[in-house]
C-alpha cells in the first residue's frame, strides 16, 4: 500500500506504470525520449543526474491542475511541494513549522499570522506575494467546487499589512498575512496550522487572467490540464509525462536555492516517477537499483539490506509509526449499526497476526483507541482506559458478545454459512472493501476476514479497483472500508484523527459526500445521538490548560472504545520510507536525521534533494 492518506493522502490518488513511449505528445507533455530501450533513457536522463522515486499514484495522469480534487503527482496532496509550494513545511522531527514561502510570526486563539519571504519568485520571475496567498484561498470563497473552499469553515477573513522586518533587515517592510479564526463556525486554531502547510499557493497573475479569458467560468478553468510550462514556485517543473511515468526537471533559477539552501541547487537534475502494477514490482526495482527511494510497502525489508537498501531505523520496526489504518464501518447499515456487533468484531481480530504477517512487524503492538501511545500523542493516552474499555483480541469474548446480543452463527460442514438475529432473521453478509494490488492491505483484510468468520461473524473480502475505492469512500457506499484517516502527521493530531472518524456536525446520509466521519457514526437525527462527541471535538483545540486537554481527550477516547465506530488494526508510518544506495547516497536516517523520514517530494523530506549525492 502506498497512500499517505486519503485526503490528506493519503492521501495522493492516481499514477502509472513503466517506460516513456511516444504517447508523450498525445498526453500533452513535452517529449523527453522515445522508444522502449532502457539504454536510450539512460542516455537522455543520465543516472548520476536522475532520481527515481515512486509510491504516490496508481493510474495514468489525468491532469496537473491544482484547482481540482485529484490531479496527478506531484500536484495532488497537501505535503507535495516540488512544483507549487505551501506557505510553510511541517517538520515531523521537530514538531514545528519550517519556513518556506513564509514563516510563522504569531499564533493566538484568534489568529495565526505569517511573514512572507520577499525572495520568493514564480518561474516567470514575478514576485510571489501576499496577493497570491489571498487569491489562492479566496478562490474557495468565489467557487465552491474549488478544493480550498472548505477552508472558510475555519477562516473568517484574511488580512494583509506591511510590517517592519522582525529580524531587523535595515528598516525594510515585509508583508504580513493574518488568518483569522472563524469563531462562528469551527473556531479552531489547530486547523489553521494545518491550512498553512497544506495548501499550495497559486500564481494569481496567471490564473486570474485565464479566468477573465473564460468569462469567469471556473468549471472551464478546471478542465485545463495545466501541463504546458506551468508557472510554479518550486524547485522542479513538469518535463514530460505518459501513462507510464512522470518526469520533472530541475529549475536552476529556483528562488529558494539562494534564500533557503545557501546558494546550492538540488542534486538531481531530473526526478522520474515510474509506476508499477503491484508492490512486488517496487520491491524488485528497489533491490536492482532501478528505484532510488520508495514509499510503497515492501515485505521483509531487512532481507534487502544486503542489496544496498536502507530504512529510517536499522532495526525493527524499521519505519517511524505515525498513523492508524482501520476498518471504517458504515454504522447506518444493519447489523453494523449495532454497537454490540461492532464490539464483537473488535474482539475477534488477531492484531498480532496483522502486525507480524501483514506488515512484516513494521508496527509496535496495537492499543485500543484513536490515540498513538508514543511520540507527541503519548501525553494524551491512558493505558488504564485502554485496559478497561478497549476491545482487545479475545475470540471467546467475541462469541459471547454476539450471543448476549441475540446473534446466532449457523455453521454447515464446519464452515460459517450465515448469521441470524434474535428474531431468527438472516443477517446480511458484510464485505470489507480495499483496493486490489495493495499487498499489505490485502493481507490485513484476509487475516481479519479469517478471524471474524472464525468468531461466527459473516464478513467477506471485497477487493476493488482503486478508482472505485476512492469514489465510494466519501459517499458511504460500503459496509466496511480499510483506510487511514489523517495519514499525514500534523500539529493538529490526535484531534484531527478524532474529527475525521467521529465528527457529525457536517453529517450527511449515505449517497451524499462526506470528507470526515465517512462511516456516518452518531447521526444528529438518530435516537442514540451523543452530543458530547461533537462538544469535545469542538472544545479541544481551544483548551489552553494541558490537564483539561488531557481529560477531554481521555473522555473522547473512552467514547470511541465503547461505541467502536471503527476498527483500528495496526500502526503504520506516515509513509514507508526506504531507499537504495546503488546510485545515490546520504539519504536521511535516524542516525543522520537532517530531514524527516519522508520521500524527497513530500513535506520537509524535500530537504534531502540538496543533501543526497550521486555514487561516483
Amino acid at each position: 500500500m502506498t497512500k499517505a492518506s486519503a485526503k490528506m493522502k493519503n492521501p495522493a490518488k492516481f499514477l502509472f506504470v513503466g517506460a516513456l513511449l511516444g504517447c508523450l505528445v498525445s498526453c500533452g507533455g513535452k517529449s523527453g525520449t522515445s522508444g522502449s530501450a532502457g539504454q536510450q533513457e539512460r542516455t537522455t536522463f543520465p543516472r548520476a543526474e536522475t532520481l527515481y522515486l515512486a509510491g504516490f499514484q496508481w493510474g495514468a495522469p489525468n491532469t496537473f491542475n491544482p484547482l481540482i480534487d485529484q490531479p496527478a503527482w506531484p500536484i495532488y496532496g497537501p505535503p507535495f511541494n516540488l512544483m507549487y509550494e505551501p506557505l510553510v513545511l511541517y517538520n515531523t522531527l521537530s514538531g514545528k513549522m519550517d519556513p518556506l514561502l513564509a514563516s510563522v510570526h504569531e499564533q493566538t486563539a484568534d489568529h495565526i499570522s505569517v511573514i512572507m519571504n520577499p525572495a520568493a519568485r514564480w518561474s516567470d520571475n514575478k514576485p510571489l506575494t501576499a496577493a497570491d496567498v489571498t487569491f489562492t484561498f479566496e478562490i474557495g470563497k468565489r467557487f465552491k467546487s474549488a478544493p480550498v473552499s472548505y477552508v472558510w469553515d475555519f477562516v473568517s477573513k484574511i488580512t494583509v499589512e506591511k510590517v517592519a522586518d522582525p529580524a531587523g533587515g535595515g528598516g525594510k517592510e515585509l508583508e504580513k498575512v493574518t488568518f483569522h479564526v472563524n469563531k462562528e463556525k469551527e473556531n479552531n486554531q489547530l486547523a489553521l496550522l494545518n491550512i498553512l502547510k497544506s495548501f499550495q499557493i497559486l500564481p494569481s497573475h496567471v490564473l486570474e487572467a485565464r479566468l477573465k479569458a473564460l468569462d469567469g467560468n471556473f468549471s472551464e478553468l478546471q478542465k485545463d490540464s495545466m501541463d504546458k510550462d506551468p508557472v510554479v514556485s518550486g524547485p522542479y517543473n513538469l518535463h514530460a509525462y505518459s501513462p507510464e511515468k512522470i518526469i520533472l526537471e530541475r529549475r536552476d533559477a529556483y528562488w529558494g536555492n539562494k534564500a533557503l539552501y545557501g546558494g546550492r541547487m538540488p542534486q538531481p537534475k531530473y526526478i522520474i516517477h515510474p509506476i508499477y502494477k503491484s508492490n512486488d514490482h517496487f520491491s524488485i526495482a528497489l533491490q536492482k537499483g532501478d528505484l532510488d527511494v520508495n514509499s510503497n510497502f515492501i515485505p521483509r525489508i531487512w532481507l534487502k539490506f544486503k542489496s544496498g537498501v536502507g530504512t529510517w531505523f536499522k532495526d525493527p520496526p524499521y519505519f517511524e509509526p505515525g498513523s492508524i489504518p482501520m476498518f471504517t464501518i458504515n454504522t447506518t447499515r444493519y447489523p453494523l449499526s449495532d454497537r454490540n456487533y461492532r464490539r464483537a468484531m473488535a474482539h475477534a481480530i488477531n492484531y498480532t497476526n496483522v502486525k507480524e504477517l501483514a506488515v512484516s512487524g513494521y508496527s509496535p503492538d496495537l492499543n485500543p483507541g484513536l490515540i498513538l501511545p508514543f511520540g507527541n500523542e503519548a501525553a494524551y493516552f491512558s493505558a488504564e482506559d485502554a485496559a478497561k474499555y478497549g476491545a482487545g483480541h479475545d475470540l471467546d469474548r467475541a462469541k459471547q458478545v454476539l450471543a448476549d446480543a441475540g446473534y446466532t452463527s449457523i455453521f454447515k460442514d464446519g464452515k460459517l454459512d450465515h448469521m441470524e438475529n434474535a428474531k431468527g432473521e438472516k443477517v446480511p453478509t458484510m464485505r470489507i472493501r480495499s483496493p486490489a494490488g495493495w499487498s499489505d492491505w490485502e493481507s490485513i483484510v484476509k487475516i481479519a476476514v479469517k478471524d471474524l468468520r472464525a468468531a461466527g461473524i459473516d464478513v467477506r473480502e471485497g477487493f476493488c479497483d482503486e478508482g472505485l475505492y476512492w469514489q465510494t469512500l466519501p459517499t458511504g457506499n460500503f459496509d466496511l472500508m480499510l483506510q487511514t484517516p489523517e495519514a499525514s502527521l500534523s500539529p493538529a493530531l490526535p484531534w484531527s484523527r478524532f474529527k475525521a472518524v467521529m465528527a457529525s456536525r457536517n453529517w450527511k446520509p449515505e449517497g451524499e459526500k462526506m470528507n470526515e466521519n465517512q462511516g456516518r457514526y452518531n447521526s444528529p437525527k438518530g435516537a442514540d445521538y451523543n452530543p458530547r462527541v461533537d462538544e469535545l471535538i469542538q472544545i479541544i483545540p481551544n483548551l489552553a490548560n494541558e490537564e483539561a486537554k488531557k481529560a477531554a481527550y481521555r473522555e473522547l477516547n473512552v467514547i470511541f472504545m465503547k461505541d467502536q465506530p471503527a476498527l483500528p488494526v495496526v500502526y503504520r508510518p506516515e509513509e514507508f520510507y526506504d531507499f537504495s544506495t546503488k546510485h545515490w547516497t546520504n539519504f536521511a536516517t535516524k542516525d543522520n536525521p537532517y530531514a524527516p523520514p519522508q520521500l524527497p517530494c513530500f513535506g520537509a523530506g524535500r530537504n534531502m534533494l540538496w543533501e543526497i549525492k550521486p555514487v561516483q
